[in-house]
């Protein structure tokens, strides 16, 4: 049975490709909080993974053991808005370690601990909210830090296909919509949601799992 690994599970996207997979998969589902998520059939969780920090990779590495990754999904996310008039050099700082820095180590760590073979395959959970082409002048600035940090992770997926091309591990980089989430909600873009095309996460789960 293959070995998917989740990386942002607890809610949103994450928890529901972890349901979705879990029908025919092993699935190791984390979680930044501390409290042990009760893990269900195929599903285990791994709870204080926090992919801002610099120990994630290695945290991950040694609680999945000798045990080989068919594919890794990275959808850890954090949003927070921003106006030029009101920037947060803080929450700038956990958007872009947590979208663009951080999945750079877990990748690292997870590939010199030798749980990604040739076959295995990276998905990085990107937006277009980090294409300059799309960003048109009628939305106007602002959020630097949620839009910025998705062009560098956007980078980062390119750069990490050159570098793990020759090792048979494939990068791909996937925008899943604008969706109903409790992230979303919290940054008050739920008032967007019936105008924006905003989907349940059971939607863009049902058309990623077959691809990845």
């Amino acid at each position: 049975m293959p070995n998917i690994l989740i990386v942002g599970a607890s809610r949103g996207l994450g928890a529901e490709l972890a349901k979705q997979y879990a029908s025919n998969n092993t699935v190791f589902a984390t979680s930044r909080s501390n409290k042990t998520l009760e893990s269900t059939k195929n599903i285990e969780y791994i709870p204080n993974i926090d992919v801002a920090e610099e120990d994630a990779g290695q945290k991950l590495a040694s609680h999945i053991g000798q045990k080989t990754l068919h594919t890794v999904i990275i959808t850890a996310g954090y949003f927070v808005t921003e106006s030029f008039d009101s920037p947060s050099w803080e929450n700038e700082i956990k958007m872009y370690t947590t979208s663009s820095i951080g999945p750079v180590f877990i990748v690292h760590h997870l590939v010199k601990a030798g749980l990604l073979a040739k076959g295995s395959k990276i998905i990085l959970v990107s937006s277009e909210s980090g294409s300059i082409t799309l960003r048109h002048e009628s939305e106007g600035g602002g959020n630097y830090g949620h839009h910025a940090s998705k062009s560098a992770l956007n980078m980062v997926g390119k750069l990490l296909s050159l570098d793990l091309k020759d090792k048979g591990i494939a990068v791909g980089i996937v925008h899943p919509g604008f969706m109903r989430t409790e992230m979303t909600r919290g940054v008050g873009f739920d008032k967007y949601w019936d105008d924006g095309g905003g989907t349940d996460t059971s939607f863009p789960g049902r058309l990623c799992v077959p691809w990845y």
